[in-house]
């Protein structure tokens, strides 16, 4: 089974590494076509599975994998978001989205004025690549979830649904 998924974040691919160690997993960088910091669940949805179309496109007998991370609002809190999306050779498309937690005010303020979640996060941690690294995620929850394992348990989620109606 061949793979590609469309990030080179190691924090990404490593996830869909894990949870497809059987299948030969390349990366590709390819664009989003949404927002360099998505702003909804929807906006991060779109991006997740506009990447993984491109991925499958990219050579036949391939599976796409493209996973986003975004913010969205409940109310007027900013939460920490994230989509996944699985498209098979057939164009069947599977998505799914993972865990969500609140994020400080400070750095709601600084998204509308522009700036994307990594950077933001590199200063407020003073840390280096964080969205390489342990993540928003990481380090919100004090290292106890990695961006990483909470791709992870998206692509499970995909992978899971993809079995499923494979055998239907």
């Amino acid at each position: 089974m061949k793979i590609v998924i469309g990030s080179k974040n190691p924090t990404k691919i490593n996830a869909v590494k894990e949870i497809f160690a059987e299948a030969d997993v390349s990366e590709m960088d390819v664009p989003s076509k949404v927002s360099a910091q998505p702003f909804s669940d929807e906006e991060t949805r779109i991006g997740a599975i506009n990447r993984a179309k491109q991925c499958k496109d990219s050579a036949s007998q391939t599976i796409g994998i493209g996973l986003e991370g975004g913010v969205m609002y409940v109310e007027d809190e900013l939460y920490l978001c994230n989509w996944g999306a699985l498209v098979t050779e057939d164009e069947r498309v599977f998505t799914a989205s993972g865990a969500r937690i609140t994020l400080p005010k400070e750095i709601d303020e600084q998204l509308r004025r522009g700036l994307e979640l990594g950077e933001i996060m590199d200063e407020y941690a003073k840390r280096e690549e964080v969205r390489k690294k342990e993540g928003t995620i990481g380090i919100f929850t004090n290292d106890l979830i990695s961006r990483q394992e909470m791709f992870c348990h998206v692509v499970q989620l995909l992978r899971g649904q993809w079995e499923y109606w494979s055998k239907q």
